[in-house]
């Protein structure tokens, strides 16, 4: 029998690294290396695109080509992406309130929760925020 992939969640602060050479942008490329190999899948809320373009379009090193290239890019990749819905809407709303974050943060913690995966983020502020455990830095893939 054939092992099973691993699935994986990221939040808009992994992909960005995809796009912008950044610190941990190799441990960031090496996850989406696995995802293009069929190692693992990606899973993320439906607002990662968003999050990832317009963080882009807001970076003063790039331009609108670079953005409009991203998102090209984004939709080719095809990332699991789930809508913010039902129970996992009342998990985004209950771990924003009890770890003190942002309903945008929220949807990343609460997706790895829902899915029972494990979260890439470059955010250390909010690892701070909500620990260990599942909640990993890039750093650490």
């Amino acid at each position: 029998m054939a092992a099973s992939k691993k699935v994986v969640v990221v939040d808009a602060s992994v992909i960005i690294k995809w796009f912008v050479d950044e610190e941990h942008t190799k441990k960031a490329l090496s996850l989406r290396q696995d995802y293009v190999d069929g190692k693992a899948d990606i899973a993320c809320p439906n607002l990662l695109p968003y999050e990832v373009l317009n963080a882009l379009r807001y970076n003063p090193e790039l331009g609108e080509e670079h953005v409009k290239t991203a998102a090209e890019a984004l939709e080719r990749y095809n990332l699991w992406q789930y809508p913010i819905l039902g129970d996992l809407a009342g998990m985004c709303v209950r771990n924003s309130v009890a770890y003190g974050i942002s309903l945008y943060d929220s949807s990343y913690v609460s997706l790895s929760e829902y899915i029972d995966s494990s979260l890439y983020t470059a955010d250390e502020k909010l690892l701070d925020k909500v620990g260990g455990g599942r909640f990993l830095h890039i750093s650490k893939y």
